[in-house]
């Protein structure tokens, strides 16, 4: 028979993963299983994916889970120290949208957090809580309850921010992956050691009904847009089943986090949002993403390292390593799993296994451009599903993010110095691919002449059918690259090893009138 495992757990929730062979997001046909504590069956259901949510437990008390096809698995819920419920402190659901319900409601779950005692539970029961952001702290859970929605308010008066820096000169404040005071999440944490956020209930961002998402790019009030749910060197985190939605901007952003856990989580934004990337783990080690469920307005998931300032500063960077994404499912979103293109810190040892990718318009994508610096190596894909995807496998050198990307020296194809400034890209595996309604190419890698990247190795990838009313367009986001439709896999200053598919060399760019090597 096969085992369940334990995927994330709290006092009241825990997910477990059902790796049923051949299974990668969702279960068909549907599971049944029951749920017994003390021989009692408490209840039963179906499971249609792989990691399934349950909820509504009791603290410290031993479970038994059984699901047809599995052999039967024990666990225990951790204890819980204290309840603590909002509504004990004055929060109030269901109030008018204005500054004034929000600043009382915040006010209010403060004094409860405050309340709570160590290893201990705040309790977000039933209702729609309008709140100004809060500020979490560690060795707590916050526990979402079933109806329950924590909101953003829709007016900016009022809304705190975080300062790029505190006073010992770390980062707080971020912005694209360089030190900047932005506004301060709806829910966020620094320093923050055993955080958990559980439940079936929403954290709501409030980009919908607020003016965010009309200036992606800007700054208002002296500060950048807020995330949706912002972590900053916290440790041993746990978020698990709850949905997060309507970020103003990346949807969850743990930075410079280590050991931590998503487990069974849905993030949703419309598609046209943007920057509404679904969960981008920058500068951490030792992350899980876990049977979520993706549909957004930018990249799914974006893996990313911090980025060199304009002079070259990089003393707030530090690496991303040991991300591993499981029985995911990306419904749409720019990108499926994405690396950069803000990786100046370096990324290594990421694995993408068991997930599907549905109507993304790239599968795996890599991103850098001169001047980042750093290193993305061994980064490995196996298991996935594709389906209606633009380019399933892309590597990018010449990305042209930034005021200069579009510079000559930027996008230049000839080869330039190798400086502390050079991007490389070493080691990609994918295996074990099936792809449907492919659009533009299989892949498309985009070196650097002085920097070439590779091995990029695919082995045993499918594709089953193509989109048959595609348009051309350009697989990367680079100067000159020629528009294509179901193309093959394309590559300049890159090694490519494709067992059953011709690598076609060259062929990505358009010729272009000379332009200058310069660099800044």
């Amino acid at each position: 028979m096969h085992r369940i495992r334990l995927a994330a757990r709290s006092a009241r929730s825990v997910a477990l993963c059902l790796p049923k062979p051949g299974a990668r997001y969702a279960l068909a046909p549907a599971l049944p299983w029951q749920l017994s504590r003390a021989g009692q069956v408490v209840a039963r259901g179906t499971a249609d994916r792989v990691v399934l949510p349950l909820h509504d437990l009791a603290p410290a008390t031993a479970y038994r889970f059984e699901a047809e096809g599995f052999a039967p698995f024990d666990f225990e819920t951790p204890a819980c120290a204290g309840l603590v419920d909002i509504r004990d402190h004055d929060a109030r659901a269901d109030l008018p949208d204005t500054p004034e319900s929000a600043a009382a409601n915040a006010a209010a779950i403060s004094r409860a957090i405050s309340a709570v005692p160590q290893n201990g539970t705040l309790l977000i029961p039933e209702g729609h809580y309008v709140a100004f952001p809060v500020a979490l702290r560690g060795q707590m859970t916050v526990q979402l309850a079933a109806g329950a929605a924590l909101a953003a308010p829709r007016s900016r008066a009022g809304w705190p921010t975080l300062p790029a820096r505190d006073a010992t000169g770390r980062m707080l404040g971020s912005w694209e992956g360089l030190p900047e005071t932005c506004f301060a999440a709806p829910l966020h944490a620094v320093g923050a050691e055993a955080l958990t956020i559980a439940g079936p209930g929403v954290l709501d961002g409030g980009g919908d009904r607020g003016d965010w998402w009309s200036w992606p790019k800007e700054t208002r009030d002296g500060a950048r847009r807020p995330r949706g749910l912002h972590l900053i060197d916290c440790t041993d985190v746990t978020l698990l089943g709850f949905t997060i939605r309507n970020a103003p901007s990346w949807t969850i952003h743990p930075q410079g986090c280590a050991r931590l856990t998503a487990a069974a989580l849905t993030i949703e934004a419309p598609h046209d949002s943007p920057n509404t990337d679904g969960f981008n783990p920058e500068m951490c080690e030792d992350v899980e993403i876990l049977g979520t469920a993706f549909s957004v307005g930018d990249d799914c998931i974006a893996i990313k390292a911090g980025k060199r300032g304009p002079d070259g500063a990089a003393g707030h960077l530090r690496p991303t390593a040991r991300i591993g994404v499981r029985h995911c499912l990306m419904a749409r979103g720019h990108g499926g799993v994405v690396i950069g293109s803000e990786m100046s810190g370096g990324v290594r040892d990421v694995t993408v296994e068991a997930c599907e990718m549905r109507g993304t318009d790239r599968g795996l994508r890599i991103k850098t451009r001169r001047g980042r610096g750093g290193a993305v190596e061994r980064i490995a894909m196996r298991n996935v599903s594709m389906d209606g995807v633009g380019t399933a496998f892309s590597a990018n050198g010449h990305y042209f993010c930034d005021p200069d990307g579009h510079a000559p020296w930027v996008q230049d194809r000839r080869p330039a110095p190798v400086t502390e400034t050079t991007p490389h890209v070493g080691e990609i595996t994918v295996d074990d691919v099936d792809i449907h309604g492919l659009a533009h190419a299989l892949g498309a890698f985009l070196g650097l002449a002085e920097a070439p990247f590779g091995p990029i190795r695919l082995h045993d990838v499918r594709v089953h059918s193509h989109a048959p009313d595609t348009m051309p367009e350009p697989p990367l986001m680079a100067a000159d690259v020629a528009p294509l439709r179901h193309a093959g896999l394309l590559a300049e200053n890159a090694r490519v090893e494709a067992p059953g598919h011709p690598v076609t060399e060259g062929g990505l760019t358009r010729p272009s009138p000379a332009i200058a090597t310069e660099t800044p």
